[in-house]
């Protein structure tokens, strides 16, 4: 039932604020979704990228420092665990440098609270990528010189559609 009337409030009407169950709590909620979408925003785009370049700056640190700690230290771990690990430093890694941006615009319990929300859908789809790039290219957990500016682009593009998504549809933003 909730699910047709999701369906019917998408369909019949250019604007409206469609609202969802939470589990457990019997509260709904309310978010905003725009028929008139456009992926034409050239304003949208732009701030869009802006925001996914500090994810894949904050990202990067984490990825690569984890991924390169082990290739000088040669701790003989599987490329799977090292991925993973480097997956998690990343998120963590551009969380604190969120927060030490959005400082300069909050306060301190803000700012926490900002980064905390980011979307944890475009970080991962980034470092998941950032990965990929490596592991097909190089066969391993390797930073290689040449990969690096490939791993790059690749963490770049792969949020960059559901960012720009996020933030014209939903008016959802990191900063």
């Amino acid at each position: 039932c909730t699910y047709i009337h999701f369906l019917n409030l998408l369909t019949l009407h250019p604007q409206e604020t469609l609202y969802k169950e939470r589990k457990g709590l019997g509260q709904m909620v309310s978010a905003s979704i725009k028929a008139d979408f456009s992926w034409k925003c050239k304003k949208t785009w732009m701030t869009a990228s802006y925001n996914t370049l500090w994810c894949l700056i904050g990202c990067a640190i984490g990825d690569f420092g984890t991924i390169a700690f082990f290739q000088f230290t040669e701790i003989p771990w599987p490329p799977l665990a090292i991925f993973s690990l480097a997956i998690i430093n990343g998120i963590i890694t551009s969380i604190i440098l969120e927060t030490i941006i959005l400082c300069r615009q909050m306060p301190l319990r803000d700012a926490i609270k900002t980064s905390l929300g980011m979307s944890l859908i475009s970080m991962v789809s980034m470092e998941v990528s950032m990965n990929l790039v490596d592991f097909i290219l190089v066969g391993e957990a390797k930073l290689v010189i040449w990969v690096i500016p490939l791993m790059l682009v690749a963490g770049f593009i792969t949020p960059l559609p559901y960012n720009y998504w996020r933030l014209k549809a939903l008016g959802k933003s990191c900063h």
